[in-house]
């Protein structure tokens, strides 16, 4: 969660930087594998204008980008869930060895480490998705800003390289954020301080930096965070996997008390 948190805030300080630099056109004609690069993206949403409507490109390239990032979310969602399996284990290898000291430290890394290649846990897969998703940003940002065919495009009640004036976007994208990280925090088995706390510390990062940034790219995180909460029900529907837990957490109770009865039967045989 905390490495999330870092990625986010410094996808938004980049895009903030951004605002600040490049400020020349790009062409078709521009030189550098990076501007290639932009103007490459600028040509799919373009090209997915219809009418004329740049936002609509916009709406369209974050779909078709996500779509494609779903085996990847998928993988994310299952490195996740096992995370939050060990857990409780993990608790107690945190226990057992509750010192400050380097050993203690050492051993706990040690015994995280066999926990979780014993139970195929990556901690770093959390994170993979939005490394992919921080390239295509900056990208987007510097395509609606520099490419002269997106930078002049209006849709609905914004300018797509100004900012939202009525603060809509960056409130949706907010509520979106939020309603994911709810879903995700509701599926965990354990809650934890970091993950509340992420739950109500994203969505105002997700505000701030809207507000910053240009309508476009607010456009493209309240399509991207809608899909995300859509995603999530999808794959990681928590009422599903609520309904799982308390199935086997009954299946539990009825076995032990099978165990119990049997256990007192054969003690009244005695």
């Amino acid at each position: 969660m905390k490495k999330k948190l870092k990625l986010v805030a410094l996808s938004g300080l980049a895009i903030l930087v951004l605002t600040g630099c490049g400020r020349t056109d790009i062409t078709g004609q521009s030189s550098g594998l990076w501007e290639q690069f932009v103007y490459g993206f600028a040509q799919i949403i373009h090209f997915l204008s219809f009418g004329g409507l740049v936002g609509l490109g916009i709406i369209l390239f974050t779909l078709i980008i996500r779509t494609l990032l779903l085996p990847l979310m998928h993988v994310q969602t299952k490195s996740t869930r096992k995370m939050q399996e060990v857990q409780p284990e993990l608790k107690k290898i945190q226990a057992q060895y509750p010192g400050k000291d380097a050993e203690s430290k050492r051993i706990v890394a040690e015994k995280t480490q066999e926990l979780y290649a014993e139970n195929g846990v990556n901690p770093y897969m959390g994170c993979l998705p939005l490394l992919v998703q921080m390239p295509i940003l900056w990208a987007l940002y510097q395509a609606i800003t520099r490419v002269d065919f997106l930078r002049d495009g209006h849709f609905l009640w914004f300018d797509i390289s100004g900012h939202d004036p009525y603060f809509v976007l960056p409130i949706l994208a907010a509520l979106f954020t939020f309603a994911s990280s709810w879903l995700t925090m509701k599926a965990a088995p354990e809650k934890n301080a970091m993950t509340t706390s992420m739950t109500y510390v994203m969505p105002i990062l997700i505000f701030v930096m809207g507000v910053s940034v240009a309508a476009g790219v607010a456009l493209y995180w309240t399509v991207s965070n809608a899909y995300q909460v859509f995603q999530t029900l999808l794959l990681n529907n928590p009422f599903k996997l609520q309904e799982e837990r308390d199935a086997k957490a009954n299946a539990e109770k009825n076995k032990e008390k099978a165990r119990q009865k049997a256990l007192a039967k054969a003690k009244k045989k005695k």
